[in-house]
C-alpha cells in the first residue's frame, strides 16, 4: 500500500445539510477602488448609462455571487447613510475615519441596490453601531423595506425609489470587539445593543434575519469570550453570529500556509460550541448559526497600505488593499471553501472579502480592462458547482506536520450532490508539495453516474500570479487522471492542485 493515500465514501444517505447558496457569498466595502474604480466608474469605456463597469458586473455574474454585504466592514462604524441618498449634487462629502480617505458619497443605498440588481445578487445591509445607534438603524430599514406612508419611506419614494428594496439580511455592526473599530465596545455594552437594535428592527420587519458581531479574528485577547457575553445578551433576538479570519504566508512556507485551513475549521468548531453552550444555559430552542461574512488571503499589501493612510489621508478611492494573489493563494482560498462547506449545517452565509480590487477575485485597470485573479477559480467553482446537498465524506488521508500544524491532511476534500440535475462534485485539494496522491472514491451509492469532467488548476511555481497582459495561473480539464471501474474511481491529484472532479447520472 502506498505511504501517502485518500479515500472518500460517499453515499447520498450520508448528508451533512443542503447547502445555502448564501454561503459562496462575498462583500464589497467603501474601501480604496472597490466601489470608485471598482464597481463604478463612469466614463470607462465599459460603462453603462449609469456608470457601472459592465466588464466588472460580466464577471460577478460569472460567479454567481448570490449575496453581497455592503457598505462595510470598518467603513460601517461611522457611516451616516442619509447622506448616501438624495440628489448626487447634494450629498456632502465626509471625512471617512476607517480607511482616512474622503467618501464622496457619489454611490450610495439606491445606486448600490440597483448595481446589486444588475449583478443578480442580492443585498447583506450593515448598520452602524460605532458612532450611531438604534435611532439609525430603524431609520434605514424604513427606508429600504417599509413600503410607504411614513417619514423614510416616503423619502425614498420621493428619491425616485417607489418599491422598496426588501432587504432580508442585516448586521447589526462590524468588528465591535475591535479597538481599531470607531465605537468600539466591551462584550456586554455590545451585546446590549445589539439586543435592543434587534428588537427594534423586528417591529418594523419581522421577516429580517439579523446577524450579531462574534470574534474579528482567534487571535483576539476577548475570543470566545466575546461570544459567549454577547450571545447571554442577545440570544433570543438574532439569527447568526459573525466570523472573519484572514490568512497570509507571513513564514514563507507554503506547507505551514496550506494548513490554515485547519485553524479555520478549529475556530468555526470553536464558535458552534458556544453558541450551543448559550442556548443550553439559555435553555433556547433555535440554534445560533453562523455568518462567516469576511475571509479570504490578506497580507500582501500591508506595506503600501500603512504608508497611504499613514503618510497621504483623505484621498478619494486610494489604491489600499490591492494585494496580487499568488497560485499557493488560489489553493488556500479553494480549502477555506472546502472548509465552509463541510460546515455547512451551520455556517449558512459567508462572504468571500472583498469582490473587487480590494483584497478581490477581480481587478480591474482605471483605463484598461477587469481581469480575474488567481483566486476567482476556486471561487468561480465552488460557487457554480456546489449547490446541492454536502455530503458526509468519510474522508481517510495520510498526514504530515508542519511547522504549525500537526497531522495535516494530504488531501483534504468535500462533496456535493445536486440532487436535482442528479450531478456529484468532489473538490479536492493535494496539500502534498512534490507527490501525486491517488484518491480512490468509493461511489457505489451512485449507481449509474460517470464521469464528466475534472477540472485542475495547478502551476509549477507557488508565487505565480495573473495581471491584466497575462492570466498564468488559469484551471485546465484533464482527461487521463481518472478511472471508474465498479464503482471506484481513482483520481491522481498532481502536487499541490486545486481538483474539481465531475459526476452526472446516465440518461
Amino acid at each position: 500500500m502506498d505511504t501517502k493515500f485518500a479515500r472518500l465514501t460517499l453515499d447520498p444517505d450520508f448528508q451533512i445539510s443542503r447547502i445555502d447558496k448564501r454561503v459562496y457569498g462575498s462583500f464589497v466595502e467603501h474601501l480604496g477602488r472597490a466601489v470608485y474604480g471598482g464597481v463604478y466608474q463612469p466614463g470607462h469605456g465599459s460603462a453603462d448609462e449609469e456608470g457601472f463597469r459592465r466588464d466588472v458586473l460580466d464577471l460577478v455574474r460569472e460567479l454567481q455571487v448570490p449575496i453581497v454585504r455592503y457598505p462595510g466592514g470598518n467603513f460601517v462604524s461611522n457611516f451616516y447613510w442619509e447622506d448616501s441618498v438624495g440628489p448626487v449634487s447634494e450629498r456632502p462629502r465626509r471625512l471617512e475615519l476607517a480607511w482616512r480617505s474622503t467618501e464622496t458619497n457619489e454611490v450610495g443605498v439606491n445606486e448600490f441596490a440597483r448595481w446589486a440588481k444588475k449583478a443578480g445578487t442580492e443585498l447583506m445591509m450593515a448598520v452602524n453601531l460605532g458612532t450611531r445607534g438604534i435611532d439609525a438603524a430603524c431609520g434605514l430599514l424604513e427606508y429600504c423595506n417599509h413600503p410607504s406612508g411614513t417619514k423614510y419611506s416616503d423619502l425614498r419614494i420621493a428619491h425616485g425609489v417607489k418599491e422598496p428594496h426588501n432587504i432580508k439580511t442585516w448586521c447589526l455592526g462590524n468588528e465591535m470587539d475591535g479597538p481599531w473599530q470607531v465605537g468600539h465596545k466591551t462584550a456586554r455594552e455590545y451585546g446590549r445593543l445589539a439586543d435592543e437594535t434587534a428588537k427594534a428592527l423586528r417591529q418594523i420587519d419581522p421577516t429580517v434575519e439579523l446577524v450579531v458581531c462574534g470574534s474579528s479574528n482567534t487571535g483576539m485577547a476577548t475570543y470566545p469570550q466575546w461570544e459567549a457575553t454577547v450571545l447571554e445578551e442577545a440570544y433570543n433576538s438574532v439569527d447568526y453570529i459573525s466570523l472573519h479570519t484572514y490568512y497570509g504566508n507571513r513564514l514563507n512556507d507554503t506547507a505551514n500556509f496550506l494548513a490554515y485551513s485547519d485553524d479555520m475549521d478549529h475556530f468555526i468548531r470553536t464558535v458552534i460550541s458556544t453558541c450551543d453552550f448559550v442556548k443550553a444555559k439559555k435553555r433556547g430552542k433555535k440554534d445560533i448559526m453562523l455568518s462567516f461574512d469576511e475571509w479570504n488571503v490578506w497580507f500582501h499589501s500591508d506595506a503600501a497600505d500603512s504608508d497611504t493612510m499613514g503618510n497621504r489621508p483623505w484621498s478619494v478611492a486610494p489604491h489600499l488593499l490591492e494585494d496580487q494573489y499568488n497560485f499557493e493563494d488560489a489553493l488556500l482560498v479553494g480549502l477555506m471553501l472546502i472548509t465552509l462547506i463541510k460546515h455547512s449545517d451551520r455556517v449558512r452565509m459567508a462572504c468571500l472579502a472583498q469582490l473587487v480590487n480590494v483584497i478581490a477575485p477581480i481587478m480591474t485597470e482605471e483605463d484598461g480592462p477587469a481581469w480575474r485573479q488567481t483566486i476567482y477559480y476556486p471561487y468561480l467553482h465552488a460557487s457554480k458547482y456546489g449547490r446541492g446537498v454536502a455530503l458526509n465524506t468519510a474522508l481517510r488521508s495520510s498526514r504530515h506536520d508542519t511547522r504549525e500544524f500537526t497531522d495535516v491532511t494530504d488531501v483534504e476534500a468535500a462533496a456535493v450532490w445536486n440532487d436535482e440535475a442528479e450531478e456529484l462534485t468532489v473538490f479536492a485539494v493535494n496539500r502534498d508539495l512534490e507527490d501525486s496522491i491517488t484518491l480512490e472514491t468509493d461511489l457505489r451509492g451512485f449507481a449509474g453516474y460517470e464521469l464528466t469532467e475534472h477540472i485542475v488548476l495547478e502551476h509549477g511555481d507557488f508565487k505565480a500570479v495573473n495581471s491584466a497582459a497575462a492570466e498564468t495561473v488559469a484551471p485546465h480539464t484533464v482527461t487521463d487522471r481518472d478511472e471508474l471501474d465498479g464503482g471506484l474511481l481513482k483520481s491522481r491529484l498532481a502536487p499541490a492542485s486545486w481538483n474539481v472532479i465531475r459526476l452526472k447520472k446516465r440518461k
